[in-house]
């Protein structure tokens, strides 16, 4: 503007040029940057969609330059909320009909779900005189569901949920078990090892075998989630195991220092020790609406259960005594109940209602004052064995595979009651 009027007022050419010159950058870096983010394609290939705290996510990113020019400079600002997962890189430079690609691995670190995207691309022109920037339509970026973690658990003894003499549950199941309580036609999708090739020979037809369930009781998992009894250490530092690089020596999971993330860990590391063994298992939360998983078994229980617990949060309002009060309805005689909880309230008074009834009642109990809490539950551990309860007591920074092999407290029953 300076070098226009001072070329209109003394009239003299090396302005007038000078403003040309000037004018002409001005157009030619609004256009470069205009251009540098068009013509571009971003495509974001992931291997899957479901992952598991402490395991690695693999997303490779492919940038193609469709156009003839060359970009001197790309920003791809990706927007996804999956903690630490850095896509967002700068390109320099891409030429005409060219393509970059980039593998990114990131470790899991929360779970939950997370968006994988939109992203942004972003580009100026030599000079920094303009910088622009334009949103990828993408109508449904993609999702992440991240597991919880879940240890092994070698033994959670004593052993729970056989019922010793009990009566065959006569309930039919698609599942292949010792029970068979009968034949039936062929239908498309039964396996060779379902045929009863006696009854296919006598009757000229294709006939399959029929199941019951095994002679074994229901497993329901509680996990408290009320707000209240929740505690949260500091965090720790950012060198965790589970940053681990994948050629480094593995050694135990540490897990964040919430009593809510060691209570979904427990009933995801149960729910799946029990359903490896064939064991139906079903899931109770309040959090802070109700919910429910009918007990079943097989894997896609398991994912079930691994998907509620993925983004569950401890928003419950209502006590662990009133939940068992009001679940406790459901649970039929000999069923096994494992409650999950860090609270330092009084509810095996309710529990112990329960347990008259004929359900057997386990507690893991998650000590509140190694969460930085000054006062501990522990006390509980004798009040809950007294009451019938065995109990294991978790501790933060405890091997969950070593805290759930053996419970701290047996229940305390009287002579021939199980």
């Amino acid at each position: 503007m300076v070098a226009a009027i001072a070329a209109i007022l003394t009239r003299n050419d090396i302005l007038y040029n000078l403003w040309y010159l000037l004018m002409a950058l001005l157009i030619l870096s609004f256009v470069w940057a205009w251009v540098g983010i068009r013509w571009v394609q971003v495509e974001r290939q992931t291997r899957t969609t479901r992952s598991q705290v402490g395991k690695w996510l693999e997303e490779r990113l492919v940038v193609t330059n469709t156009g003839i020019l060359a970009k001197v400079w790309l920003e791809v600002r990706d927007h996804s909320t999956l903690p630490e997962h850095q896509v967002s890189r700068v390109i320099s430079p891409l030429g005409g009909r060219k393509s970059y690609a980039k593998t990114i691995r990131t470790r899991c670190l929360q779970r939950g779900r997370f968006s994988l995207g939109p992203i942004t691309l972003a580009s100026g022109d030599p000079f920094g005189l303009f910088r622009m920037s334009r949103d990828l339509e993408d109508p449904a970026p993609s999702s992440l569901i991240v597991y919880p973690a879940m240890v092994d658990v070698p033994t959670f003894a004593p052993l729970i949920g056989f019922l010793p003499g009990g009566d065959t549950m006569r309930r039919r199941t698609s599942f292949v078990t010792t029970n068979v309580s009968g034949v039936r036609e062929y239908a498309p999708g039964d396996s060779f090892n379902r045929i009863h090739w006696p009854s296919t020979a006598r009757t000229g037809r294709l006939m399959s075998k029929e199941f019951e369930l095994d002679p074994t009781a229901d497993i329901w998992l509680f996990l408290d989630l009320e707000r209240n009894v929740q505690l949260e250490a500091p965090a720790p530092a950012l060198e965790s195991p589970l940053r681990r690089m994948p050629w480094e020596p593995k050694h135990p999971l540490t897990l964040l220092p919430s009593t809510v993330e060691y209570g979904v860990t427990i009933v995801a590391s149960l729910a799946k020790h029990f359903i490896a063994h064939d064991r139906a298992v079903g899931f109770v939360a309040y959090a802070p609406h109700r919910e429910v998983i009918p007990a079943d078994r097989g894997e896609r229980q398991l994912t079930k259960i691994l998907e509620t617990l993925a983004v569950i949060r401890s928003d419950g309002e209502i006590p662990l005594s009133e939940i068992i009060a009001a679940e406790a309805t459901q649970l039929r005689r000999n069923t096994t109940a494992i409650i999950i909880t860090p609270t330092d309230q009084d509810f095996w008074v309710a529990a112990r209602d329960v347990i008259e009834r004929g359900v057997r009642v386990v507690t893991v109990l998650i000590e509140r004052q190694s969460f930085g809490y000054p006062r501990s539950n522990e006390e509980l551990v004798s009040q809950l064995a007294v009451s019938g309860m065995a109990t294991y007591l978790v501790r933060e920074g405890d091997d969950l595979a070593v805290a759930l092999g053996a419970p701290h407290a047996q229940a305390i029953l009287p002579v021939g009651r199980w």
